[in-house]
């Protein structure tokens, strides 16, 4: 065969070129070892709570360390000193350089400055990892969690929804085929047949702390229709609505263990695992305690839905963190802190995230046959976070003031010393001398939550 000798030397300065340029796309392709490189060193520092997704975290932050050179020093702290210490840090000045945000706190963080937006550093394109892919967040998260008045501030981090985890053998035994599809269903028939012999129907986590305010008192209003304020920012807690949650939690005491009102998350989740309570109503974060033999005697006995649903329909709880880059942190630190934002929320490592116990936000992840064939709570979490209620606690600035209000009063209200209209009446007062003094009523703020 005769060669063309033209079209030959024509087809290899062709592939010379071609490999010449994917050459250079190679050595110029963003990296975390590359965009690390001139924050080897730094130090970055941030306070984790000791829950499954921070555990799950830790497990994977020595890899970040090994790639980077940069260093991330975690304090683990209790959730309820977790706003404290962050505020006082960044009012002093301190040494903070990744704010860990409450769903309930980015309203505080934003508008006194502390964090800065995502935007700074997605377009930077040294920083920015053309793999962070926004969309794939669950939008419902990316906004409750990290944004506020339109910006983006924090990447979605142990994410919450609320979840129905319950014990199928017992339920089985006391003659049921799956659980409760609604609120008055679980009182009204599931109640008194699996309340006996020292075990309980449900346990409704109470303690007075936040567990209080959103755990308990809001999650009885929005299914039935309730809500802590209304178009005019006025409280709602004595409408009909309000009111009929309110009671139906009174009444549904009597299926849960004495002296509820000072369970928290762990002797909730305990009742379940140990075989007491026959159902709860808890974030999803807790299904790794539930499932891991260490600490639950369930077994194949675990089961998981979506809450049940109100008059109002199916409104779970939706809590959860972000992350974000403090503002107080140098040049160097924040740079650093966004590399480790970006990686720990990343879609490449959600797989690993979800795991080693931590709840993704990330869709793409849960798309995945084999993670939902794996994680039994996956269908019922997707479900809950197409329709959350992003307001199920006021995100604005003055919610730590307003839940201390609603604890107190709240919990008044479980234990019988003042009725659910005279604690709403309480509770309206004080929020809206709260929401007064802060300019809500006189315009100097937007009536938005």
């Amino acid at each position: 065969m005769r060669l063309n000798t033209k079209a030959s030397v024509i087809a290899l300065a062709a592939t010379s070129v071609l490999g010449a340029g994917s050459a250079w796309a190679d050595a110029h392709a963003w990296s975390l070892e590359k965009a690390a490189e001139p924050y080897a060193g730094t130090e970055v520092n941030l306070l984790f709570l000791d829950r499954p997704g921070y555990a799950a975290a830790l497990e994977m932050i020595p890899e970040f360390e090994e790639k980077t050179g940069i260093k991330i020093n975690t304090t683990t702290v209790p959730y309820e000193n977790a706003l404290g210490e962050q505020v006082r840090d960044f009012v002093a000045g301190g040494d903070i350089d990744i704010a860990l945000i409450d769903l309930v706190w980015i309203g505080n963080f934003a508008e006194n400055d502390w964090i800065v937006p995502i935007s700074k550093f997605t377009g930077n394109a040294d920083l920015a990892d053309p793999e962070l892919d926004m969309e794939d967040f669950f939008p419902l998260t990316l906004n409750a969690f990290g944004g506020w008045d339109g910006e983006i501030y924090g990447l979605p981090f142990d994410n919450y929804s609320g979840l129905m985890f319950y014990n199928s053998c017992m339920l089985k035994e006391a003659g049921f085929d799956g659980p409760p599809e609604t609120w008055q269903e679980l009182m009204d028939d599931y109640g008194p047949a699996l309340t006996k012999d020292g075990k309980y129907a449900f346990a409704l986590q109470s303690k007075r702390n936040e567990t209080q305010s959103a755990d308990s008192f809001a999650r009885m209003l929005w299914p039935f229709g309730g809500s802590f304020l209304n178009a005019e920012f006025r409280s709602n807690l004595n409408s009909e609505e309000s009111q009929t949650g309110l009671k139906f939690r009174q009444d549904l005491m009597k299926y849960m263990p004495e002296g509820i009102v000072a369970w928290d998350h762990a002797e909730t989740v305990n009742g379940l695992a140990q075989g007491d309570i026959g159902i709860i109503t808890e974030w999803s974060s807790f299904y790794s305690t539930l499932v891991s033999p260490e600490t639950s005697t369930l077994g194949d006995c675990l089961a998981v839905a979506a809450e049940p649903a109100g008059p109002a329909g199916r409104k779970p709880a939706l809590g959860g963190f972000s992350l974000a880059v403090a503002s107080q942190a140098d040049d160097a630190e924040q740079a650093a802190g966004y590399l480790f934002i970006q990686w720990v929320t990343s879609k490449a490592n959600a797989e690993r995230y979800v795991r080693a116990g931590g709840v993704s936000a990330r869709q793409s992840v849960y798309e995945d046959p084999a993670i939902r064939e794996e994680f039994k709570f996956v269908p019922a979490l997707v479900e809950s976070w197409q329709e959350g209620v992003p307001e199920f606690r006021p995100r604005f600035a003055e919610w730590p003031e307003i839940t201390e209000i609603v604890q107190e009063w709240g919990t008044k209200m479980m234990l019988g010393e003042v009725s659910t209209e005279d604690g709403a009446t309480e509770i309206g007062k004080r929020m809206e001398a709260v929401l007064d003094q802060a300019g809500y009523y006189g315009g100097d703020k937007p009536l938005a939550q």
